[in-house]
């Protein structure tokens, strides 16, 4: 009887010691050091507190799962500083007429709408690139440090300016004003086309709505008061955007993939179809002024400062460069610039920009949905020569993500790109470093990231998602 006694207390033993914390009990066992005058209470506090673990991001999503909540606030239950109650404010909901919410500038109150993001210089100190943790500097820096490590000035973001969650589509193509920093549209899958402002507070302006299927491209005019909108259900709609009627409807015989208002004669839209077909539209009538045939699919297109060149992509992954007569609208086709990849994969977008400190002239950005990056200098003398000047490689994509160029720098020289990706994040690229190619990283989306626009004053970024959400992001202030 006593030996079956012993071993029921040595077994009841066994299991309290399963049921111990092995971090908690190895933080009590450990030695109370060499100095032998130490506070014994002070010692079991301090036992006490490192057994405190953060609990594990797995712990926290599923929280947030059985809460039902977005995606956003699971973002601010995360973000929550030590006094978050006394600090919390409530969101008011969204509505047709006030849906974008409005984060106030960096404050105690908007710790919870941190973003994070992580500098382009390596040995940056104390940086923290998990989500939800804010990038700062350790103690032990010194002032002449912190100048010396700071951050990037044009990608370094204070948090989201504010956030558009009336879509329940997919966010596919999205562009402020012309020379606007606060007008900003988007199209979505499911045809609907909404325009917004983004000042304080921001707000939604109106719905458009009339285009079947999803909705491919856009464009304002020159005065903000119209907007030309391409579709997959083959129409191309011309809107007022102060009425929000749709004035003109032309209809095609295939998709239209891609539009763009003439940027010297706003009589004329470019329009990128499924039928190989790059054609002229006169914006006041209705009709085709001229066209002119490619090898494939135009997906994505552009024009150059003068109007004089337009550069289309298609679903090869070539670049056709097309001269155009302003006063006319006649085309003709210049080059062809051939995607040298074995596969070939559809260009997502295409951009020209004036100016490059690498190339110094113009230059044209290609983004192509199986993750190439390729950059371009444009000889203009030559009707728009191409030359391939540097390229990256990143993942495949599903989505049909599209890139832009980044506001210049005056300081630094090099290419900088911002790109959506598959991984919910925005990521800022140079293309001419050979190593460490990814400067900044932007997190704050529940789904792949698709859209990409930046303001005319470069202080904003918006950015959207398969989910039907459009974040606008606030760049720091440079000094």
């Amino acid at each position: 009887m006593e030996d079956q006694t012993l071993e029921k207390c040595s077994s009841g033993e066994k299991d309290e010691k399963k049921n111990i914390d092995p971090e908690f009990f190895s933080c009590l066992l450990q030695p109370p050091g060499n100095d032998s005058d130490a506070d014994p209470d002070y010692l079991g506090i301090r036992r006490l507190l490192l057994s405190r673990k953060a609990e594990r991001g797995f712990d926290r999503r599923k929280d947030w799962k059985c809460n039902g909540k977005g995606y956003v606030a699971y973002r601010n239950y995360i973000r929550r500083p030590r006094n978050w109650e006394s600090l919390h404010t409530p969101s008011h909901p969204s509505s047709p007429g006030q849906s974008g919410r409005w984060v106030p500038s960096p404050g105690p109150s908007s710790l919870l709408f941190e973003v994070d993001s992580w500098s382009s210089s390596r040995d940056l100190r104390g940086y923290n690139q998990s989500l939800g943790h804010r990038t700062s500097f350790s103690s032990s820096t010194s002032d002449s440090e912190r100048v010396r490590y700071k951050v990037e000035p044009a990608y370094s973001f204070v948090g989201m300016h504010c956030i558009f969650d009336n879509c329940k589509a997919s966010v596919t193509v999205l562009k402020f004003g012309h020379m606007s920093s606060d007008l900003l549209a988007y199209g979505a899958s499911d045809g609907t086309l909404t325009v917004c402002t983004v000042s304080q507070p921001p707000s939604i302006l109106k719905q458009l709505r009339g285009h079947s299927k999803d909705i491919t491209d856009f464009d304002f005019s020159s005065n903000n008061q119209y907007i030309a909108s391409s579709s997959m259900d083959k129409t191309v709609r011309i809107w007022q955007i102060s009425e929000g009627h749709c004035i003109r409807v032309i209809y095609g015989v295939s998709s239209q993939l891609c539009i763009r208002f003439h940027p010297v004669n706003n009589n004329f839209l470019s329009v990128g179809n499924a039928n190989r077909e790059v054609t002229v539209i006169n914006f006041s009538t209705g009709r085709i002024v001229n066209k002119v045939v490619v090898g494939n699919e135009v997906t994505a297109m552009d024009h150059d400062h003068t109007g004089n060149l337009l550069f289309c992509g298609d679903a090869q992954g070539c670049i056709y460069t097309v001269g155009m007569d302003s006063r006319t609208g006649e085309l003709s086709r210049s080059h062809r610039n051939q995607n040298s990849s074995k596969r070939k994969s559809p260009i997502t977008t295409v951009q020209y920009r004036t100016f490059s400190l690498l190339a110094r002239g113009p230059v044209l950005l290609a983004c192509t949905q199986d993750g190439s990056l390729s950059f371009f200098s444009v000889a203009l003398q030559i009707q728009g020569y191409l030359t391939l000047r540097c390229s990256l490689k990143l993942a495949p994509r599903v989505h049909s993500i599209r890139a832009s160029f980044c506001p210049l720098l005056s300081l630094e020289k090099g290419e900088f790109i911002v790109s959506g990706s598959e991984d919910s994040s925005v990521y800022f690229y140079d293309l001419t470093r050979p190593r460490h190619t990814c400067v900044n990283k932007l997190q704050g989306h529940g789904s792949p990231v698709i859209g990409i626009a930046w303001n005319h004053g470069e202080n904003l970024l918006a950015s959207s998602d398969s989910d039907g959400t459009v974040i606008v992001w606030k760049r720091a202030k440079t000094t």
